[in-house]
């Protein structure tokens, strides 16, 4: 019976992970398919060829060198600058007591609350002020903070004993030491974790991009698969082809970083 539960969970496993990973087969599928057969194939049908100039053709029709690029810059920096400003704050808000600091931070979390899109108008108004517009620090700048990142670090941070804190006091060292010289080395698989995840949202944004610049140049490279989409049609296979571009990038970080992100799953149940 203990078997039959097992094999019971990894049948169900094996289902998530392939209900998962159909839209990323179905992705590549038609990006390898000719554009006028494209929306009559059936389903996981391929044509007799497969088409891998598709790629090719997407890559030349956009300039994604630029998009790449644009990404990397606006990604590394919002990712970097979240972490560094989250990390402060948590240790703040987990280790040291000033005036306010429940109350404060009650007001973060319930900021949270707030839809994203309601911030758009009023976010967008005070760039046209500051005259960032079509610049990219109106793509870095609004979101070099993240109140998740903060949260998260924070209880992180704190299921380290005072104890610890104090005794790195008394050996001599400051507030600043014992942040990067013990706390962050102690956390750094659920720092990676935290960082994953503001890497992926900063890497697939397109709102705000796509409302903040109006120049080829800026683009990231969600708002370049607009490239592909015009009031003539979709062109399907090349949109596709384009997408695995977008994609890839964060398929080769995950796995690159695989190891931290399961240390701190565990690290989080354990604590649990």
């Amino acid at each position: 019976m203990k078997k039959l539960l097992i094999g019971g969970r990894y049948l169900l496993l094996a289902l998530g992970a392939v209900a998962m990973l159909l839209p990323f087969v179905w992705m590549v599928v038609i990006s390898l398919q000719p554009a006028a057969t494209t929306l009559t194939l059936p389903t996981f049908a391929w044509s007799s060829a497969l088409h891998w100039e598709n790629y090719r053709h997407a890559w030349r029709l956009a300039p994604f060198a630029q998009y790449y690029g644009n990404s990397l810059l606006v990604t590394a920096t919002t990712t970097g600058g979240q972490l560094f400003t989250s990390i402060l704050a948590a240790f703040a808000f987990s280790h040291l007591h000033f005036y306010g600091r429940r109350l404060l931070f009650r007001g973060l979390i319930a900021l949270t609350m707030i839809p994203g899109e309601l911030l758009l108008i009023p976010n967008f108004i005070t760039l046209t002020h500051l005259h960032w517009i079509n610049t990219y620090a109106a793509l870095i700048v609004p979101w070099l903070t993240s109140i998740f990142a903060m949260f998260a670090l924070r209880q992180a941070f704190l299921t380290h004993p005072q104890s610890l804190y104090y005794a790195a006091r008394l050996e001599g060292a400051s507030d600043w030491q014992y942040l990067w010289h013990v706390l962050v080395p102690l956390n750094r698989p659920v720092i990676t974790a935290v960082g994953l995840l503001q890497a992926i949202g900063s890497w697939n944004a397109f709102m705000w991009p796509l409302i903040v610049t109006n120049s080829p140049r800026l683009r990231t490279l969600p708002v370049g698969l607009m490239t592909f989409t015009s009031q003539t049609g979709t062109n399907y296979p090349l949109l596709m082809a384009a997408t695995v571009f977008v994609v890839v990038p964060l398929l080769i970080l995950y796995l690159a970083l695989q190891k931290y992100i399961v240390a701190g799953i565990t690290r989080a149940n354990l604590k649990g």
